[in-house]
């Protein structure tokens, strides 16, 4: 079929789980609020045989499940789906792609992939696309995780994009980034003078950051197990988040600079010691008042996989230099939460002690999921009269999104994602010096793991995961922010 455009996105794995739930309804969206070009065709390819309108149809079936009903507006969805093209491919056999380059036409306008493949079909998708002319200048390619399981196997996959992608063109996704409350840190810290004097080791005492699951396997029993925790969540999603955290302040908001500044972090991050590190896996228990069995029965075979991490990582440098950073990831945990917490130092002397004032220090919450917001804890008057004096209270100050900008709709972090990638912008998409800086420091731990036969402890799935793990804090003196 002729184009009527030669501008494009190709989406692999178009029929999967990740399409279904997230890319089509997150390009709706972006349909609907007229934020793509009307021009812009939207080809989806994966092994499954089907033809335009099939996929239209499946298409039609995902958003249908996963749009909100207020979302759904049927002269936008017609348009949307019009936009939808499907072209049969296994990526395993490059001589295929020919097929493909028909299907497309002319993408001399720009042509953007997104790859969600298993990493062993990288190589021959690449060379795929290089042999039928689909990897010229007007190329953008976004690759989602996993980018291998070690820092030896992800270079590989980054040789071998490489060999059809400059680095300007390649788009390595972390969700995370894509989240409103992400992108607000940055905000946060660099739109607002008050933090910046405060934001170092003179003035925090430690940074927390969580991200808790409720859930167990959830349909990825084989990839969860050779994966565990630690390679699963902390290596992208979390050490990000630690770049952020404590980055220097960029000298613009540009893909360069701010890249620059979160790999300087990355590659400051001190190798951590046994005594440093918790790992866990999930039992029996209940979760919400239900219920569940444990990791072993869900899986149905012995493994010492770790579902739960707990690490206490500093990052030695002048601005943060004793400050340390507690990361903690698990399944079938208390409460689903990801979020970053900033413990300030108090006060250099307390001048209500006497007068019966207890005071606690000043902490940052900045919340993730399920909501979003930022909200800073302070120390007030109680209103009333006291004859003993005053009567100090913790008391919040909030910026939820959700009321502050009531008006806005909450956005599946793809829609960004997505949006930037067609758009050639690069700033919330992952550098592969910074890839290779995670997987540095994770493949270390996971010597450390090996050669001190580190274990895995076990805790009640419903729980804040194990023993040693509530101890990693508290033995410094410090408390988890449950």
């Amino acid at each position: 079929m002729a184009a009527t455009s030669c501008s494009a996105l190709l989406l692999f794995g178009a029929t999967g789980d990740l399409s279904r739930r997230m890319l089509l309804p997150s390009l709706y969206a972006l349909h609907e609020d007229g934020l793509i070009d009307p021009t812009l065709r939207i080809v989806g390819t994966a092994r499954s045989v089907h033809d335009d309108g099939e996929f239209r149809e499946m298409a039609r079936a995902a958003l249908e499940e996963f749009l909100p009903a207020d979302r759904r507006d049927d002269s936008k969805l017609a348009s949307f789906l019009e936009r939808l093209e499907y072209q049969t491919l296994d990526a395993s056999k490059p001589e295929g792609f020919a097929g493909l380059a028909e299907k497309l036409g002319d993408t001399s306008c720009g042509l953007s992939i997104f790859l969600s493949t298993a990493p062993a079909l990288f190589e021959p998708t690449i060379e795929g696309l290089r042999l039928a002319g689909l990897a010229h200048e007007g190329v953008r390619i976004g690759l989602e995780k996993p980018l291998g399981n070690d820092l030896a196997s992800s270079r590989r996959i980054n040789d071998a994009v490489a060999a059809g992608f400059s680095e300007k063109q390649i788009f390595r996704i972390d969700h995370y980034l894509g989240k409103e409350t992400v992108q607000n840190l940055l905000a946060l810290r660099f739109a607002n003078m008050m933090f910046e004097p405060l934001w170092n080791s003179a003035g925090i005492d430690h940074v927390q950051i969580t991200v808790s699951e409720t859930v167990g396997l959830e349909g990825r029993k084989g990839f969860y197990d050779d994966t565990g925790g630690l390679r699963d969540m902390v290596q992208n999603h979390m050490l990000q988040l630690v770049a952020l955290t404590a980055m220097e302040p960029p000298v613009e908001f540009d893909a360069t600079s701010i890249r620059d500044e979160k790999v300087k972090v990355l590659r400051a991050l001190r190798p951590v010691k046994a005594e440093e590190m918790v790992r866990g896996q999930y039992g029996a228990g209940a979760v919400g008042g239900s219920a569940v069995t444990g990791y072993l029965e869900d899986l149905g075979k012995p493994s010492d996989t770790e579902t739960y991490v707990a690490i206490k990582a500093h990052v030695d440098n002048w601005r943060w230099q004793g400050v340390p950073f507690y990361l903690r990831h698990g399944k079938r945990l208390a409460e689903r939460r990801s979020e970053i917490v900033v413990q300030f130092k108090g006060v250099p002397h307390n001048i209500f002690s006497g007068r019966g004032g207890k005071l606690g220090a000043n902490r940052l919450v900045i919340r993730l999921q399920p909501e979003e917001y930022v909200r800073l804890q302070v120390m007030a008057k109680e209103p009333g009269l006291d004859r003993g004096g005053i009567v100090l209270r913790e008391v919040n100050l909030d910026l939820s999104l959700t009321t502050a900008f009531a008006k806005a709709r909450r956005r599946i972090a793809y829609e960004r994602l997505l949006l930037d990638l067609i758009e050639g912008e690069q700033t919330l998409f992952v550098r592969r010096d910074e890839v290779e800086a995670q997987w540095t420091w994770v493949d270390a731990i996971r010597r450390v793991w090996a050669e001190t036969g580190l274990e895995v402890r076990p805790y009640a799935a419903g729980s804040w995961g194990p023993n040693a793990g509530i101890a990693l804090t508290e033995r410094d003196g410090r408390s988890w922010h449950d």
